[in-house]
């Protein structure tokens, strides 16, 4: 492929990551996105401040980059981790989360992943900052795409804009998000329609910014606390920069939490712990509560195309968009970008983009399952996976089950898949296969008990 030029559509983690993979083969990349204002940007502010933006409507909810994201993310920018931290991201072992999850408490204490907590705004605003330092990489703002067109020559595409003339391009990424209407644009251009999949637990989630010391859970890192099918309720608290924590409300269907502030603090008080309720209580709110409701499981089967466009390719959201609870989108987003890199690196010869398509796809079948699969048991009985999907649900509940009753290398081993830093078969280690046998024939011993929360000292005034 000749290094000719490429419009990326979004400015969202997902079209920034793939700008990273392409500015850095050298390749000219435009950037185009519609939010008119990227926090951050004026260039008369001294120190930029980052900050939610309207594009991203889930911006004021915690988010979990999963160590795999963390990794990727660091092979396309190298040092980004040690930024995140140099601004106040909190790097913390998922071994001493308080997690509770459909079968008990996992076993707390012992060492596992890591991830740096910080808020979507500040991973964002790092990460444009590094892409739009490479070499032949720009960022255009308040710029509405309204459609896609061939080249009169045929070669190529053109991008077209709602205000302004259509901008040529060899290559066009979309990664527009969940918003992407480019199953509409393929259509109007003769493709067959683009088969989807959807699953939508009707979840929704409601998170508050509050100021409290770094150890006002001692050694607790953060809580977790699932959705449960007996329970559709949880929540998380996690570490920010600047010395905040964000907690968030999450629930089902009818159980979705509220808005107001009172509702917000009796939901939390009514979840199977406590611990979020306590720790709510024991800080100062900074700012109102934010919700998001827009959480459904939505899959552009574009593989299954039997003839796909050159010089396009569909990232991030735009391909598969996941219920942000499980926290895997930019996850999968930086592995795609990183298959991107690799491709462009080994050589392109004529089908390529369809070729790497299927790999951007096979990339989200893991995370796919695992949210689809939780989600679907929130659906009702009715709505629970079955053939293969479902025997790997029925299994790691048994391996859960295990984590739930102290057993560390099956919390380890389910931590490896969550992760995405190995496939679910691993999830049949003999070991693993051993200790549910065995716990089947002997009986499990005690549950894993709760950890040690430092939440008996007097409110934040």
């Amino acid at each position: 492929m000749s290094a000719g030029h490429t419009v990326v559509i979004g400015a969202g983690m997902a079209g920034l990551l793939v700008a990273a993979a392409l500015g850095k083969a050298g390749r000219p990349v435009t950037v185009l996105e519609q939010d008119h204002d990227l926090p951050g940007q004026d260039p008369e502010q001294s120190t930029p401040t980052p900050a939610p933006r309207t594009g991203v409507p889930q911006g004021r909810q915690p988010h979990v980059l999963l160590h795999r994201g963390l990794c990727a993310i660091e092979e396309l920018l190298p040092g980004l981790r040690a930024q995140l931290i140099a601004a106040g991201g909190v790097p913390l072992d998922t071994g001493n989360l308080a997690w509770l999850g459909q079968q008990g408490w996992a076993p707390f204490g012992t060492p596992a992943f890591e991830l740096v907590s910080a808020t979507r705004p500040l991973v964002e605003h790092l990460v444009r900052r590094r892409v739009e330092a490479l070499p032949g990489v720009s960022l255009r703002t308040g710029v509405r795409v309204r459609g896609l067109g061939r080249a009169p020559s045929g070669d190529g595409w053109l991008v077209e804009r709602a205000d302004g003339p259509p901008l040529p391009a060899d290559l066009v990424v979309d990664a527009s998000g969940r918003a992407s209407r480019l199953p509409r644009w393929l259509t109007l251009l003769g493709h067959d329609d683009v088969p989807t999949s959807t699953v939508d637990a009707r979840f929704g989630y409601a998170g508050r910014v509050y100021s409290a010391p770094a150890d006002v859970l001692g050694r607790v890192a953060g809580v977790v606390v699932l959705p449960t099918r007996e329970v559709p309720a949880g929540g998380v608290a996690l570490p920010v920069e600047g010395g905040r924590w964000l907690v968030a409300a999450v629930g089902a269907g009818d159980h979705r939490p509220p808005r107001d502030p009172d509702g917000f603090d009796d939901f939390l008080n009514r979840l199977r712990d406590p611990a979020l309720a306590d720790l709510a209580a024991r800080a100062r709110p900074l700012g109102e509560v934010a919700v998001h409701r827009r959480t459904g499981n939505v899959r552009h089967h574009y593989e299954r195309l039997r003839h796909w466009p050159t010089g396009l390719l569909v990232t991030g959201d735009s391909l598969c968009a996941f219920n942000p609870v499980y926290g895997q989108g930019i996850t999968v987003a930086a592995v795609q970008a990183l298959l991107l890199r690799q491709s462009l690196a080994g050589g392109t010869a004529p089908g390529w983009e369809g070729r790497l398509l299927r790999r951007f796809a096979r990339a989200a079948d893991l995370p796919w399952t695992i949210a689809t699969g939780e989600d679907l048991g929130h659906l009702g009985t009715g709505g629970r996976p079955g053939g293969v999907a479902g025997l790997f649900g029925r299994w790691s509940g048994e391996v859960d089950r295990l984590a739930a009753h102290g057993d560390v290398r099956a919390q380890r081993t389910l931590d490896r898949v969550y992760h995405l830093m190995d496939s679910p078969t691993c999830l049949f280690d003999p070991r693993v296969v051993a200790s549910v046998i065995r716990a089947r024939l002997l009986g499990l011993p005690a549950p894993t008990p709760r950890p040690p929360l430092g939440l008996d000292r007097a409110p934040q005034p």
